[in-house]
């Protein structure tokens, strides 16, 4: 499965990753999808119901001592003169 996938690089970056510091991951649908159903404890058949704005940014913070995982914001699509997203997202 590519949510699989994911969460293994995920973690992968994360164990490179210094404590209090940040990583970014730049990336398509799916991706963005299955990190954010992972983190809001969506099953993976129901993360297709995730609405994800093109040209977006989500921020989850993962807290390496409790393994916590935090969503800050999702989808957020900063006023950068950009048309509004045919997906209807935004």
């Amino acid at each position: 499965f590519l949510k699989n996938r994911v969460l293994a690089a995920r973690d992968e970056l994360l164990e490179m990753t210094d404590c209090g510091k940040a990583s970014a991951i730049v990336s398509h649908l799916q991706v963005t999808r299955s990190m954010l159903s992972d983190a809001m404890g969506i099953p993976t058949g129901e993360m297709s119901l995730l609405k994800v704005a093109t040209a977006s940014v989500t921020c989850i913070d993962y807290d390496a001592t409790t393994g916590t995982q935090t969503v800050h914001y999702q989808s957020f699509k900063p006023d950068a003169g950009l048309e509004i997203s045919k997906d209807g997202a935004n």
